[in-house]
């Protein structure tokens, strides 16, 4: 951290972040699909984000994706594919991370695999242990590049409910790792 109480982030890492949400957020996006299958707005996010990661701009396109993904979250009655549309909208929005030594900013480096993780739970009746099960997958595919960008946040914070939970669960393990 730099003395003045940022942290210290290049495109690069915000490039790493955004892909490892967009690969997580894809894969609970079929949840929201077979919901709202004319609804094109997670699959937006994520493709954005990708084109993001991939070398894309970081511009009003990207942030116009992940509002809409949001959006959709906000429209359906469908619990799992809420959190998938709101994983989709993290992964966008993952983009944006903050350069503050912040604990809220862990939501943008982990918020989309903490909403598929809630999502796939969700999709499986309220089975907690696929949500255990969808983290560690999330953890196996985290890059060292973005740990080494958690670990110059502090800890998630403590609040929001079961994907608040699940968040600061995948931030312990990765912090253990990193």
């Amino acid at each position: 951290m730099a003395e003045t109480g940022e942290v210290l982030l290049n495109t690069d890492d915000l490039r790493a972040v955004t892909g490892f949400a967009a690969g997580c957020a894809g894969t609970v996006l079929g949840l929201y699909a077979s919901a709202h299958p004319a609804d094109p707005r997670p699959r937006d996010a994520i493709d954005a984000a990708w084109a993001f990661a991939r070398g894309g701009r970081r511009g009003k396109a990207l942030r116009d994706t992940a509002w809409a993904a949001l959006r959709a979250a906000g429209e359906t009655d469908d619990e799992a594919a809420e959190h998938a549309a709101r994983a989709a909208m993290a992964a966008a929005s993952a983009a944006y991370l903050h350069p503050l030594a912040d604990a809220h900013q862990v939501k943008h480096v982990l918020g989309a695999p903490a909403h598929a993780a809630r999502a796939a739970e969700l999709a499986a009746g309220g089975d907690e242990d696929v949500a255990v099960e969808h983290l560690a997958r999330a953890r196996e595919r985290c890059p060292a590049e973005v740990v080494a960008v958690l670990v110059r946040f502090p800890a998630a914070p403590a609040g929001g409910g079961r994907v608040g939970k699940l968040l600061r669960d995948l931030d312990e393990v990765l912090r253990r790792v990193g």
